[in-house]
């Protein structure tokens, strides 16, 4: 202080200077009157100060510990808000801290501990600048009594400690009996664990272990009694709280061992933890239980009872086995133990339910009348297959499978009849820009129809219609694009575009009209798009130079009569019959998309009426319907890929898994056939610009789903670069045709896919369709299921609840025959390890074996079943290999 400066000026100066040592010294000299004054201005810097770094705050707070008044003062002064969580060098401040403090009198600093103490929250803990650590100081300090303040506790704990300083700290004896009854105290410690703190002299840092080392140490050392510690983590158990709250005090108990005369003595309390305490907590209990033995008549019962009506699967299996062995070295009934060993058959472990039973049997001579009531009143809670083995010793009458009723089938949907065909200009919508495949197909057949029949009203229809100018631009991909093109073509050309109208009775034949250039560079080449999108725009392109021609048929071959996009052949029949009679030609897209729309079965009466037309489409659709419709064999292969290699295939189902990226290759062998790719291998990897147009690809071939499937498959997996959705997949469930690999693999999907649908009965719908008609090829569907689960990210939760969506429905019997698919792929092969993955198919497997009625060995289960190993995966396997045989 400089001769000028007033106290407060100095202390200020100090505060701002962020210097607490010149600060403690400054109040420390101050006299009375300077320490008021110093008081007074206080409050008011705050504001001056906080604009700064958080320096001032360790200063501030001894500023106000060494002027401020009242030892209540004081406090309140500390635990400003202002100051919580901020300052630095802890250690340092609080040492000056109890310096300036020590200057008070003797009472008042024993009244400042109090408060302080009193004063702490739960929150408070040993960090920097943290008032605990303050007051934990001053009661070490004044050796007054700590006040019973659970905070205070938890402030203690905080900080990691060592056995020397543990053993010489005055507060030992006050505080360590509430460190077990203290609310905080667990949650502070749980992250401490026995065996990492190094050596008794050194403190780690939290969660090292230095309180288990240093407590163990001082028990060991005889400073703290092992009655004190083991008394007081029985009593922390019996107070309840959770698993990690509690763990601090299992890990003390573990390491003190409690030995046999320990433990004899606290049988009772040893008892009382069984029932309720979480299970790390229960689990010790009973091995100090076990390890003591001597347990009297009654003592051993309530020990057992407690245990069987525990939900753990570890806790009831060691309580079926002590039941055991009381059961063989016992005279007396096993009445009382009969209620006890019935809540064992609730156990969610199907492992656990099976022993349960085995033992109820086992010692069913044992059970008095009592006994085998409360056994017989029981067996609606086991699974069918061992309610019905206990049922035949004791009675009673076992459950069906969570309460699972059969309903038929329902009836399989009929597809509708396609819109009747635009007759007149009024019926004419709009040119499509992307609509729905049927406003579409109605359009481009509408124009054809109306272009022949009326072309003077269809040009004024067309007139107000506004197209974009695509004619400089590159190849055309979209449907609009070609639709523009055709309106912009008959406004333009209104006269010249066609010929006139045919003669009554309806067909006729374009003559003089002037020819335009056709605009085939127009479209894109194959590898820019897919090839059903690419014959898509052939169709559009053929009408367009048609038009430009002069050359357009009166109607179109290929416009659909059913909903699904079918042709009826006797319709077909009349058509080119049409043609025929006015010398039109078939143009090659509409009659090959007229071919693909046929049904496969077609009455023989029709395939003799196709016999009869003369023209080369007619003889065309001749030989089709007369056996000369391509049956494609399509194949599915999986292969993988790592970083910068090469795709290898895989060879085996069973094969596991060998890199993060499957890849799907579709294969399509079809003998001869037209060089449209509709019958071409898709490539693996689809490239930006493919899958365009391709919810409207079922349409274009309702009697080949199988060949549609395959060519959604490189989309598939990774939904790019244009999703297949479910829509995709319930319009091949209502189509026609062999279903093969591909079309279960898109079924798979969605089976398998939770964001398929909003319900698992969404994503079952195409599955329970094909399974109505008939159609359905569960195995192949459970083998694509399987693999799907074998190699990509895809987890049997979803499938498992999407199968018994089905069942529920009534596909019960089908889901069965989808599980004797999906076993033999997805049980673990030669050299894989059993996962939980695999005893929740299995078991799942059993309920659809009851569901459908099975019977009959499966050989995978079966071998499953004859291993000599005991895990879940045997023992399920084993039960579901019981039920069949």
């Amino acid at each position: 202080m400089t001769s000028g400066d007033t106290p407060w000026e100095a202390v200020a100066a100090a505060i701002d200077l962020g210097d607490p040592e010149r600060v403690a010294a400054g109040v420390l000299a101050l006299d009375r009157p300077g320490r008021r004054a110093v008081a007074a201005a206080l409050p008011a810097h705050i504001a001056v100060a906080s604009g700064r770094d958080d320096g001032w705050i360790d200063a501030m707070r001894i500023a106000g510990a060494g002027a401020i008044g009242g030892a209540a003062a004081v406090v309140a002064w500390l635990n400003r808000r202002d100051f919580q969580g901020r300052g630095s060098r802890a250690d340092d401040v609080t040492a000056l801290l109890v310096r300036v403090l020590s200057a008070r009198p003797p009472a008042w600093q024993a009244d400042f501990a109090a408060r302080a103490a009193l004063g702490l929250r739960s929150r408070c803990g040993g960090g920097a600048g943290d008032v605990g650590a303050l007051a934990l100081a001053m009661l070490r300090h004044t050796g007054v009594a700590p006040p019973e303040h659970d905070p205070l506790v938890v402030a203690w704990v905080s900080r990691p400690q060592t056995a020397a300083g543990l053993r010489a700290d005055p507060l030992l004896d006050h505080l360590l009996p509430r460190l077990f009854e203290a609310e905080g105290v667990g949650r502070a410690l749980r992250d401490e664990r026995p065996g990492v703190a190094v050596g008794r002299e050194r403190a780690g840092p939290a969660g090292s272990g230095a309180w288990l080392t240093a407590l163990t140490a001082l028990a060991q050392d005889g400073v703290i009694g092992r009655d004190l510690l083991i008394d007081g983590c029985l009593r922390r158990f019996l107070r309840g709280g959770t698993a990690a709250d509690l763990r601090f005090f299992v890990h003390l108990h573990e390491l003190l061992d409690p030995a046999h005369g320990e433990v004899s003595k606290r049988v009772r309390d040893y008892l009382r933890v069984l029932p309720a305490a979480p299970g790390p907590v229960a689990e010790p209990a009973l091995r100090c239980l076990r390890r003591v033995g001597g347990l009297d008549a009654g003592e051993v019962p309530e020990a057992v009872r407690a245990l069987l009506s525990r939900p753990e699967r570890k806790l009831v299996t060691a309580g079926l086995a002590w039941f055991d062995e009381l059961a063989r070295t016992s005279d007396g009934e096993l009445d009382e133990l009969a209620p006890a060993l019935a809540y064992a058959f609730a156990c969610p472990s199907g492992d656990v339910q099976g022993r349960a039973v085995r033992l109820a049997i086992k010692h069913a001579k044992r059970f008095g009348p009592a006994g085998a009531e409360a056994l017989r009143d029981a067996v609606g809670l086991l699974p069918q297959d061992l309610g019905e083995t206990l049922a035949a010793v004791f009675g009673g009458e076992a459950g069906e499978d969570e309460g699972f009723t059969p309903v038929p089938l329902p009836e399989p949907r009929r597809a509708g009849p396609f819109p009747p065909p635009v007759g007149s200009v009024a019926e004419l919508g709009p040119a499509p820009h992307g609509d729905a495949w049927e406003a579409a197909e109605l359009w481009l057949a509408g124009v054809v129809r109306l272009h022949a029949l009326d072309r003077a009203g269809l040009v004024a229809r067309l007139a107000g219609d506004a197209v974009p100018r695509e004619v400089d631009r590159g190849p055309w991909t979209g449907i609009r694009q070609w639709a523009g093109e055709i309106v912009r073509l008959l406004q333009e050309r209104p006269q010249e575009s066609g010929a006139e109208p045919p003669p009554a009775g309806g067909a006729g034949s374009p003559r003089g009209a002037v020819v335009g250039k056709p605009v085939a560079a127009r479209l894109p080449s194959a590898a820019a798009v897919s090839a059903p999108h690419l014959f898509l725009l052939r169709r559009w392109s053929e009408v367009h130079d048609g038009l430009r021609a002069g050359s357009l048929p009166p109607y179109l071959l290929a416009e659909p009569t059913q909903s699904t996009g079918h042709l009826d052949p006797a319709e077909l029949v009349r058509r080119l019959k049409g043609y025929e009679r006015c010398g039109a030609e078939a143009m090659p897209a509409d009659l090959r998309q007229a071919l693909l729309r046929l049904p496969r079965a077609i009455p023989p009466e029709v395939v003799a009426r196709a016999g009869r037309l003369t023209s080369e489409a007619g003889r065309a659709v001749a030989r089709w319907m007369d056996g000369g419709r391509p049956e494609p064999v399509t194949e599915v292969g999986w292969s993988y890929s790592a970083r910068w290699e090469e795709p290898a295939e895989y060879l085996d189902d069973r094969e596991p898994v060998r890199g993060p990226s499957p890849i799907l290759m579709p294969r399509i062998q079809a003998g001869p056939a037209p060089d449209d790719g509709l019958l071409a291998v898709p490539a693996p990897r689809p490239k930006e610009g493919h899958g365009g147009y391709l919810a409207w690809w079922p349409s274009m071939m309702p009697s080949d789903r199988e060949v549609v499937a395959l060519h959604f498959l490189p989309q598939l997996l990774y939904q790019w670069p244009v999703p297949v959705r479910p829509s995709q997949a319930r319009a091949l469930a209502l189509a026609g045709g062999p279903a093969g690999e591909a079309l279960a693999l898109v079924q798979a999907y969605f089976v398998a896919d939770r964001s398929a649908g909003r319900s698992p009965e969404d994503r079952t719908r195409s599955v329970v369709e094909m399974a109505a008609r008939g159609e359905l090829d569960a195995e192949q569907l459970g083998r694509q299921l399987a693999l799907l689960l074998r190699r990509t990210w895809f987890k049997p939760g979803p499938v498992l609840e999407t199968l018994e969506s089905a069942a529920a429905l009534g596909a019960h019997r089908e889901v069965w025959r989808v599980m004797t698919g999906f076993l033999p792929v997805f049980l673990p092969g030669p050299g894989e390890r059993p996962h939980a993955r695999h005893a929740q198919a299995l078991a799942f497997a059993l309920r659809a074996a009851r569901w459908a009625g099975a019977r009959g060995p499966v050989p995978c289960v079966a071998e499953v079943a004859a291993l000599r190993a005991s895990n879940n995966v045997v023992r399920e396997a084993r039960r579901l290999h019981t039920f069949l045989t």
